[in-house]
């Protein structure tokens, strides 16, 4: 017997989350359904698929093979359905976006409803994670990076450019000694990210820097921005996100300048959705002009 479709949309759900209860959450099946659906596809395939474990379900060699030409099914589902669905010049259904925390606080929120605003059947969802978000499990269908993936058959384009300065608080800097020189720097406290935690060594600002101590850390770009208005000390902050909160001020800002990139990450197999396209072309747009419009402001 021949897999369906409903029994390979299960199997990818497990392969994804690797558990399930997981992927039970996602399908809104009893994961003993799907525990009995994932053992009817093994024995149609005469093959075991997972390896079980404390850990949860890793896929097998059978089927980490499968696994391809399951996404391909998925992928050839989704066509049909838009090209069923006709020409349409707006867009619709549902669209998740990963990204990191600083851009999907301080740009998405102004891109996103200005295409949700000339879109009304569309269903924008921001997964805002201080990690890679991992297209691979579909945790999105669009993700955005600040540094391209070398790995995976991934779609990488190039955002745009951002800036970065040193920032404290007015208060602050009322209160502590003067900042003229980057050496300086060394008797201040610093505001950066958890060391540890840091998932991509482009947002290893401090380190860069050659500064070594971090007095105030989160793994948040808004609550290192939060512990500057607070007089907590200096942090790396973008250029856009300065532009919301006006009682920060630059530090250095014609010594210490660091420019970042965003990237736009996809599946490649999705760059045959004419849907996730169009979407996407409006997204890079909308951050590059949002961008631009708020380091303007700075």
């Amino acid at each position: 017997m021949e897999p369906q479709w409903d029994d390979l949309k299960i199997f990818l759900a497990v392969a994804r989350e690797e558990s399930l209860s997981g992927a039970g959450r996602i399908l809104k099946l009893d994961p003993a359904t799907v525990g009995r659906r994932i053992a009817r596809l093994e024995t149609a395939l005469d093959a075991p698929l997972f390896v079980k474990s404390p850990q949860g379900y890793a896929l097998s060699a059978a089927g980490e093979r499968l696994l391809a030409h399951g996404e391909d099914v998925e992928q050839a589902m989704r066509a049909a359905t838009e090209a069923l669905s006709g020409p349409n010049d707006t867009l619709a259904g549902q669209i998740r976006i990963g990204a990191p925390d600083g851009c999907a606080n301080y740009l998405l929120p102004q891109v996103c409803s200005d295409i949700a605003g000339n879109n009304p059947d569309l269903d924008i969802q921001i997964v805002a994670l201080p990690r890679v978000i991992n297209l691979n499990r579909r945790e999105a269908d669009i993700a955005i990076a600040v540094s391209p993936p070398t790995t995976g058959q991934l779609a990488v384009q190039k955002i745009t450019d951002y800036k970065l300065h040193l920032a404290a608080s007015r208060r602050y800097l009322r209160q502590h000694d003067a900042i003229e020189t980057p050496e300086d720097l060394r008797d201040h406290r610093l505001i950066g990210y958890i060391p540890e935690m840091i998932f991509d060594s482009e947002l290893d600002y401090l380190s860069e820097l050659g500064l070594k101590r971090v007095a105030l850390a989160s793994n948040s770009v808004p609550v290192q921005l939060k512990l500057a208005l607070n007089s907590g000390g200096l942090c790396v902050a973008h250029d856009f996100a300065l532009a919301e909160h006006n009682f920060l001020r630059k530090v250095l800002p014609d010594q210490i300048s660091l420019t970042r990139s965003f990237y736009l990450v996809r599946h490649q197999a999705d760059q045959r959705s004419e849907r996730l396209t169009r979407f996407a072309a409006k997204l890079v747009e909308g951050i590059r002009n949002e961008v631009a419009r708020l380091e303007e402001q700075t």
